[in-house]
């Protein structure tokens, strides 16, 4: 699948989350922590365009990541992909790219999951392992490669 990574401007902020809902939706729910409104507009508060980057894939808005700098490494955060393109490979390949960009500059990579999602077992197959956890949060952490 062709894809390219695009800066984010604020008027992608709606559709950023409302693909947030609709992707954590499940996982939220199993948890017992879904809220219609506050899914949406804990996006909305955190949204920093600086770090963050559109997905498109065939031309068309498909997701969008973030690679913020932090005080060891990087985070990895607001990796979504809509849901008709999951299982095709463009997350792999997208988590792959930025990986490169990491391991080049010789930094670990960070990042949380929710408790059984199904993105955990991507993040482990590009070498991440859980640092620690809680009743709703795994927190991973990825060591540059060389």
């Amino acid at each position: 699948m062709d894809w390219t990574l695009r800066p984010a401007a604020p008027a992608d902020v709606e559709v950023i989350a409302e693909l947030r809902a609709v992707v954590m939706r499940p996982d939220l729910e199993r948890l017992g922590r879904f809220d219609e409104q506050r899914v949406r507009q804990r996006f909305r508060d955190a949204f920093d365009e600086a770090h963050l980057s559109i997905i498109v894939a065939e031309g068309r808005f498909a997701g969008c990541v973030a690679l913020r700098p932090g005080e060891d490494g990087h985070w990895l955060e607001h990796f979504f992909i809509a849901p008709e393109l999951q299982g095709h490979g463009l997350g792999s390949a997208v988590l792959r790219g930025l990986l490169a960009r990491t391991d080049a500059d010789g930094a670990l990579v960070r990042l949380n999951v929710l408790q059984g999602s199904a993105a955990r077992r991507l993040y482990e197959r590009h070498g991440f392992s859980v640092e620690s956890e809680d009743s709703v949060d795994v927190f991973m952490l990825r060591e540059p490669r060389r």
